[in-house]
C-alpha cells in the first residue's frame, strides 16, 4: 500500500475503535466494510481476513448478530478470492469459521448462507466436491450442541469420523427413536457411507454404534436384530474383496429386513455397482420388480456361468451353505468365505 492509503486505513481503524467503544455498532459495521473494500483492492487478503474475523467476533459478542454475520460472509468471500493460496491455513480458518457459526444465533437469517458457503469453500480448497470432512465435523458438533439432530446427522455423515458418527447415532436413537428402530438408525447411515465409498468410516461407525448402544452392546454377531447381521456381513464381504455371489446371497437371505425401508433399494443398487461390479440399472418398480429383480436375474445368469468353473462353484456353494445353516431365521451369524 502507498503511504497515503496506509494513513487512510489508520484513520478508519481509529474511528472504528472509537465507534465500538461508544456503542455505535452500525457505524462500526460500515467502517469494517469500507476497510474490506480497501484491503481487497490491494489484494491484502491476510490483513483483510484478520480484520474481518476480529470484527465479526466483536459484533456478535455485542449481540449484533446480523452485522457480525455479514462480516462472516465477507470472511468467506475473501477466502474464496485467496483461493488455494490458503495452504496450510485451511485448518485454522475451518476452526475460525466454526467459532463464528457457533456464536451467531440459529435464528440469524444469514447463518444458513454462512454454513453453506463455508462448506463450499472448504470443498473447493481441499478438492472435495462434498466439502472438507473437518468442516463438516465442526458444523456437526455445533448442530449437535444446539439439539439440531437432523443437521448434526447430515454433517457427521460427511465428516469421515466414524467414532463420533456412531456415538451421535447412539444418542439419537435413545432420544428420538423407538426401540423397534434401533437397527434402522445405523443401517441407513452405513449404507449411505458405503455409497460415498467410505468403507473404513462405515465400519468404524457400525462398530461404535453396536458396541456402545445399551440395547446392543456387542460389536460381533449374532445380533438379535437381523438387519444388524446383514450390515455386519455386508461390510465383511466388501472387506474380503466383494464376491458377487456372496452379495446376492446376503440380499436374498435378508430380503424381509431390507424391505423395511424402501430407501435401501437405491443404496444397495449403488453399492452393487461400486463394490461388486453390478451394471448400473434404474429401478422400474417395487423391490423385487425394480433393482432387486434385475439384480437377482443377473446373479442367476452368473451362477449358470459358474457351473463351468469348479473353483467358483465350490466357493459359492460353501457361502450359501454357511448362510442357510447359520441363519435360517435371519437372526444368527453368517459364515462367509
Amino acid at each position: 500500500m502507498t503511504d497515503k492509503t496506509n494513513r487512510g486505513v489508520s484513520r478508519v481503524l481509529s474511528k472504528l475503535e472509537a465507534s465500538i467503544a461508544a456503542g455505535n455498532y452500525y457505524e462500526a459495521h460500515q467502517m469494517y466494510r469500507t476497510l474490506y473494500f480497501r484491503y481487497n483492492a490491494q489484494k491484502k487478503y491476510d490483513e483483510c481476513l484478520d480484520l474481518l474475523y476480529r470484527g465479526s467476533l466483536t459484533l456478535v459478542n455485542k449481540e449484533q448478530y446480523s452485522s457480525g454475520a455479514d462480516l462472516a460472509l465477507l470472511v468467506i468471500e475473501t477466502l474464496e478470492k485467496k483461493g488455494t493460496e490458503i495452504g496450510e491455513d485451511i485448518d485454522l480458518w475451518i476452526q475460525r469459521l466454526g467459532v463464528l457459526i457457533r456464536k451467531i444465533t440459529p435464528t440469524t437469517v444469514e447463518r444458513e448462507a454462512i454454513i453453506n458457503r463455508a462448506v463450499r469453500w472448504s470443498g473447493e480448497v481441499s478438492k472435495n466436491n462434498l466439502g472438507n470432512p473437518q468442516m463438516h465435523k465442526v458444523i456437526a458438533q455445533i448442530m449437535w450442541a444446539e439439539n439440531n439432530m437432523e443437521q448434526a446427522r447430515h454433517h457427521y455423515l460427511l465428516s469421515r469420523d466414524g467414532l463420533s458418527c456412531g456415538q451421535m447415532l447412539v444418542k439419537l436413537s435413545q432420544s428420538k427413536g423407538y426401540e423397534s428402530e434401533i437397527d434402522l438408525f445405523i443401517a441407513q447411515v452405513v449404507l449411505q457411507q458405503l455409497c460415498l465409498k467410505e468403507t473404513d468410516t462405515a465400519l468404524q461407525t457400525f462398530e461404535t454404534y453396536t458396541k456402545y448402544h445399551p440395547k446392543i452392546a456387542s460389536s460381533e454377531p449374532p445380533f438379535i436384530l437381523p438387519l444388524l447381521n446383514f450390515i455386519f456381513f455386508l461390510l465383511k464381504t466388501i472387506e474380503a474383496g466383494g464376491r458377487l455371489i456372496a452379495f446376492k446371497s446376503l440380499c436374498d437371505l435378508y430380503k424381509p429386513s431390507i424391505e423395511r425401508d424402501p430407501s435401501y433399494e437405491k443404496y444397495l443398487q449403488k453399492i452393487g455397482v461400486i463394490f461388486f461390479g453390478v451394471p448400473s440399472t434404474q429401478p422400474t418398480g417395487g423391490l423385487m420388480g425394480g433393482m432387486f429383480g434385475d439384480l437377482f436375474r443377473l446373479f442367476r445368469g452368473l451362477e449358470d456361468e459358474d457351473d463351468n468353473d469348479d473353483d467358483d462353484e465350490r466357493n459359492s456353494t460353501n457361502t450359501s451353505r454357511g448362510i442357510n445353516r447359520n441363519n435360517a431365521n435371519n437372526t444368527s451369524p453368517v459364515e462367509l468365505d
